[in-house]
């Protein structure tokens, strides 16, 4: 056959005479998106997605089905090649029904795999569950131990019965890790010369400071406190969090070389100025360690503390008075953390002051559960109104009775006073717990908000200054669950890298398809309830700092983790439309409207088909027809009504598929799984 030249975004391309544009572009390594494309069948051009221009020619010519001439002059990309497949990829997603991430893994903030790591701990693989959070989560032992798990509340298990326990998942399977002969550690990448300094050693520094060492960068993570872990060793009590296990993922991290430094504050024994010139990037992880004041009248009395200072302090080692009747002012995890302390510090009566009720109250189910069997009293409904007191120390708390009144910005029904109505309590301590803000002295150049955090790019946590960087509870809209501060950082360690080697640091937001789904969906599921940890009885807790729960047993865990419906598609890695999908920003909700019927069935024996997944490609049909010689697959229906089934009923004709298999391993989409 003769050579042709073509010139292809101006690249000279060789190929021979006969061969397809798209042919000769992927033998020159230049990218066009395709569906319907596979070099086993016949030319088809179905899919639209791999349009070109040609010079000299008005209409768009589709790549896999227009062969090359010699001389042709080609471009694959314009803002009319761009508008067309952003207008056929929208066409397609918006008939496309299913999950290319399940709901958990997209309400997770540091975008966890836990579909992944969820199946590996059914399949008793410990350590590769491990291998797959540490992608994303470096401490899962900590983490698993002390998140709100906003994964469980969108997952669908709930739809069943109830969600998969995923936080304590987490924590089992780090803990087996930790005490296996060969605990996990992760690859490195050659070293790179360059070097990073980390301001703070709470889960967004150590996380930054992971990613940052797997890169193969130098790393050096400076914090004030005695030892690394930040809100997690200082702020969460000994009973959630016992420190052993956060000094291990500590000390794991430190293996890959990362150097820790402590007892260094940013103001006094260094500078920013000076940390910027001697790194080659900086991250500002430094976390919001002052509590809110009350705000009401008396709060600057002796007796008056800040939730996160009493819980520093005892964590710290020491043991603060409080008395005999404590107040605790605040409805998160803070309060619960600071009355379940108060109570283990030998507080004989323990109020918890909320002005909602129970129902507003952001802490988790779980934490105001086991304060109440430990003795804590909660006031709903109520509000300090003044904290009264003799000689300069604290006596009593004038609470305002409150009621609901209408929504606030939040959602949240807004308490309201009801007025001349008053409860008063003798108290010796009222610990604050309604917030927590920012200490940034020795940060005055970087540029703060209104709210006196440190204003920073929420897609790569960038700052005015030029290589440094931020993230957590410090920056923008303030102190958040522990999770979302480690996402920030996982973002920011890509950019900074991306920083230090010269490349655009845009972190991308990617497209997922999500399938709606219903209870219904679920309605053959064998209902099994969610494994139920076991904890030490509220009589024991009372007296000392153990750990609260037990753990679960190898048996729970796995019986826990089958429990999982698999949301996410099988074939996500594969799937070449949500590739094309992420090559520009589309919107297919714009073009929403009827689809076509969505069903999964398994004729095909040791394969699963997924018509709400299918795109109608006829990749399956053509590869049955032309390579397989079995054309058991064909188009059934007519116009918007076409789905893809297999032609024949014999069982005996379909039989040899499951030694076939060659239709689900075309397939660009996910819709054929093979079974096994």
């Amino acid at each position: 056959m003769s050579e042709i030249k073509i010139i292809i975004d101006g690249i000279e391309c060789v190929g021979q005479a006969g061969d397809t544009i798209l042919q000769i572009a992927a033998k020159s390594g230049i990218y066009i998106p395709t569906l319907c494309h596979h070099e086993s069948v016949a030319k088809y051009g179905a899919c639209g997605l791999c349009v070109v221009e040609a010079e000299k020619s008005p209409k768009l010519m589709r790549a896999c089905a227009t062969t090359a001439a010699d001389g042709m002059v080609i471009r694959t990309n314009s803002p009319r090649i761009a508008q067309a497949r952003k207008i056929a990829l929208e066409l397609l997603m918006s008939d496309h029904e299913g999950d290319c991430k399940g709901p958990c893994h997209l309400n997770c903030p540091a975008r966890t795999d836990i579909q992944g790591y969820v199946k590996q701990i059914a399949l008793g693989n410990d350590k590769e569950a491990v291998r797959i959070i540490k992608e994303k989560i470096p401490l899962p032992a900590s983490i698993g131990r002390v998140c709100p798990h906003p994964c469980e509340e969108k997952c669908r298990r709930q739809l069943v019965e109830q969600p998969l326990s995923i936080a304590y998942l987490k924590a089992f399977a780090a803990d087996n890790d930790m005490a296996s002969a060969d605990p996990f550690k992760p690859v490195l990448a050659k070293a790179t010369g360059k070097k990073v300094a980390i301001v703070g050693g709470g889960p967004a520094g150590l996380s930054a400071a992971y990613q940052l060492a797997v890169k193969g960068h130098a790393v050096t993570v400076l914090d004030m406190m005695p030892e690394m872990g930040g809100m997690l060793r200082y702020g969460i009590p000994e009973y959630r969090l016992p420190k052993a296990v956060l000094a291990a993922e500590v000390a794991a991290i430190a293996a890959l070389g990362v150097e820790l430094k402590n007892n260094v504050k940013v103001g006094k024994d260094v500078t920013l100025e000076s940390l910027r010139a001697e790194y080659d990037a900086v991250l500002v992880a430094v976390g919001a360690w002052k509590s809110t004041g009350i705000g009401c009248e008396g709060d600057k009395l002796e007796g008056v503390l800040g939730g996160i200072d009493m819980l520093r302090e005892v964590n710290l080692g020491g043991r603060p008075d409080l008395g005999k009747n404590v107040a605790v002012v605040g409805g998160g995890n803070v309060a619960m953390d600071a009355c379940r302390t108060a109570v283990r510090l030998g507080a004989e009566n323990v109020y918890v002051i909320y002005r909602r009720t129970r129902a507003e109250a952001p802490a988790e189910d779980l934490e105001i559960e086991e304060a109440l069997e430990e003795g804590v009293d909660f006031k709903w409904l109520t509000n300090p109104a003044e904290i009264i007191g003799e000689n300069g120390k604290v006596t009593k708390i004038k609470l305002q009775v409150m009621e609901l009144g209408e929504p606030d910005a939040s959602g949240r029904r807004s308490p309201v006073p009801v007025e001349g109505k008053f409860e008063i309590l003798d108290v010796d301590t009222v610990i604050s717990a309604i917030g927590q803000r920012c200490a940034l002295e020795g940060f005055e150049a970087l540029t703060q908000t209104r709210k006196g955090t440190i204003e920073a790019s929420e897609n790569n946590g960038s700052t005015n200054l030029p290589g440094v960087f931020a993230v957590g509870d410090a920056t923008n809209r303030g102190p958040s669950i522990a999770v979302r501060a480690i996402g920030e950082a996982n973002d920011a360690a890509t950019a900074i890298d991306a920083y230090l080697n010269g490349k655009d640091m845009t972190i991308p937001t990617p497209y997922y398809s999500e399938r709606k789904v219903t209870a219904e969906n679920f309605a053959d599921r064998e209902k099994i309830a969610r494994a139920e940890m076991s904890c030490k009885d509220p009589a024991y807790r009372r007296g000392n700092f153990d750990a609260v729960i037990n753990g679960f047993t190898d048996e729970q865990a796995r019986a826990e983790a089958k429990r999982c419906l698999e949301c996410g598609c099988h074939d996500f890695d594969e799937c070449r439309l949500i590739v094309c999908a992420n090559d520009q920003p589309i919107n297919p909700e714009r073009l929403a409207g009827a689809k076509h019927q969505c069903f999964t069935e398994r004729k095909l024996q040791i394969i699963e088909r997924d018509q709400g997944k299918c795109v109608l490609c006829n990749l399956c049909v053509r590869t049955c027809e032309e390579n397989a010689k079995k054309g058991i697959l064909g188009l059934v229906g007519r116009g918007f009504e076409t789905v893809i089934k297999p032609e024949f009923q014999d069982d005996a004709v379909i039989a040899g598929c499951k030694d076939c298999l060659m239709c689900a391993n075309v397939c660009p989409t996910g819709a054929l799984k093979i079974l096994k």
